[in-house]
C-alpha cells in the first residue's frame, strides 16, 4: 500500500463522538459493537508524523469498523498535533492522558470493560501508545505526571517511532520533526527532555509491547522494532516483534490489507478473546 492508498481508507461512522477537552482536536470517537456488553476495548491512536498533513482519525475508521464487527469496542483518539495550537510538548501528551481518563469515565454508560484494554497506534500513534504504557514512571515534577493513570497492559505499535532519544535522526528524515516539537526544550527544572517523553526511558513498566512492522517499511524499518524490543527485554519488560511479509508502512493499519490477518489475532489474544 502507498500513502495515497492509506489516505483513501474509509469505514463506518462512529457510534458517538465525545469531547475530552475544549480544543477542536480534543475528542475521541467511540465504535461500539452491537448487542449487550461489556466489551473489551482497543484504544486506537492514528499517525501522520505528528502533523495535520497526512490524514488522521478518519483513516482509522477502516480498522475501527473491522474491530467493532468482531465484538471489540474502539476508542479512536484525536489529539492536538505539533502544528495545531497547544500541540507538541506538553499538549499532545496531555491529550493522551485526558483521552484515557475520559474513556474510564464513559465506560459504564457504554458497557466498556476497562479491565481489558489494548492500546494500538500507528506510526506517530505508535510512539504515543508506547508512551502511554510507561506513564506510571513519570516523575511527579513533570507537567505530564498523571497521579492515577488508567492501566494499559498491552500495547501494539504499528510502525512506531517511540525511542525519541535514539531515533531522533530517523524521525527527522522520515517525518521532518525536530525534537523540540515532540519533547520540548530543556530547562533547569527539566534538564533531560527525554525523561518524561521517551517510552524507552520509561521502562520497566510491566507492560507487554508488540512491535509490528512491515517488511518493506522505510519510515520505521524493522530494525527499529528489533532495537526497541531488545531494550524492553533488557529492562525486564515483555516485548515481541512481528514482521509483516511484503508489507509497507501503510499495510500495517489497513483492515483491507493481507497483513490484517496477522494483526487481528494479536489483538484478540491480548484481549483474552480465544477463537
Amino acid at each position: 500500500m502507498t500513502l495515497a492508498d492509506y489516505l483513501a481508507l474509509a469505514g463506518p461512522p462512529p457510534t458517538a463522538t465525545i469531547a475530552y477537552g475544549s480544543a477542536p482536536s480534543q475528542f475521541a470517537e467511540l465504535f461500539r459493537p452491537a448487542g449487550p456488553g461489556p466489551f473489551p476495548v482497543v484504544v486506537l491512536v492514528h499517525g501522520g508524523c505528528w502533523t495535520v498533513a497526512y490524514g488522521g482519525i478518519s483513516q482509522m475508521h477502516n480498522v475501527a469498523g473491522a474491530l467493532a464487527a468482531r465484538g471489540i469496542a474502539v476508542w479512536n483518539v484525536e489529539y492536538r498535533r505539533v502544528d495545531e495550537e497547544g500541540g507538541g510538548y506538553p499538549g499532545t501528551y496531555l491529550d493522551m492522558n485526558a483521552a484515557l481518563d475520559k474513556l474510564a469515565a464513559e465506560a459504564p454508560a457504554h458497557q466498556l470493560d476497562t479491565t481489558r484494554i489494548v492500546a494500538m497506534g500507528h506510526s506517530a500513534g505508535g510512539q504515543l501508545v508506547q508512551w502511554i504504557a510507561g506513564r506510571s514512571r513519570i516523575a511527579a515534577s513533570s507537567p505530564l505526571f498523571q497521579p492515577a493513570p488508567v492501566p494499559v497492559g498491552t500495547v501494539i505499535s504499528l510502525g512506531g517511532l517511540a525511542d525519541l532519544r535514539r531515533e531522533h535522526a530517523l524521525i527527522k528524515t522520515s517525518c521532518e520533526r525536530d525534537m523540540v516539537q515532540l519533547a520540548g526544550r530543556p530547562s533547569a527544572a527539566r534538564p533531560d527532555i527525554y525523561a518524561d517523553t521517551n517510552a524507552a526511558d520509561l521502562m520497566p513498566n510491566g507492560s507487554r509491547t508488540v512491535l509490528v512492522t512491515g517488511e518493506l517499511d522505510t519510515i520505521s524499518p524493522p530494525r527499529v522494532a528489533h532495537d526497541y524490543a531488545a531494550r524492553a527485554l533488557a529492562a525486564g519488560d515483555h516485548a515481541e516483534v512481528l514482521i509483516l511479509p511484503g508489507a509497507s508502512h501503510y499495510d500495517e493499519i489497513a483492515a483491507s490489507s493481507p497483513s490484517w490477518k496477522l494483526i487481528l489475532p494479536v489483538i484478540e489474544n491480548a484481549l483474552g478473546m480465544a477463537r
